[in-house]
């Protein structure tokens, strides 16, 4: 919840701030996914403890599927650099 801010019409001052405002602390949550972490890492270990990825092997299919179809080019497009190079006259 955001600091409620007091302005008088009338004022030339900056608008007063609620200094009584208390941000809510996670201490007291018992719920199970409200569980306090102290690092990105704990977080991470925790989601992948708890959701099984059983399609990994198919997404890795996938993932090496794309590489592959990006590297014929690049290789077919170095062979035909080095090619190209072989075929030129050297000054």
């Amino acid at each position: 919840m955001k600091p409620t801010t007091l302005t008088n019409k009338d004022a030339r001052k900056f608008p007063l701030v609620d200094f009584q405002y208390q941000a809510s602390s996670l201490e007291n949550l018992s719920s199970r996914c409200a569980k306090l972490s102290n690092s990105f890492r704990d977080i991470s270990r925790d989601y992948f403890d708890t959701e099984e990825n059983k399609d990994f092997l198919s997404n890795a299919a996938i993932f090496g599927a794309l590489i592959a179809t990006a590297l014929i080019p690049i290789v077919a497009s170095a062979s035909e650099m080095i090619h190209l190079v072989r075929v030129l006259p050297h000054f």
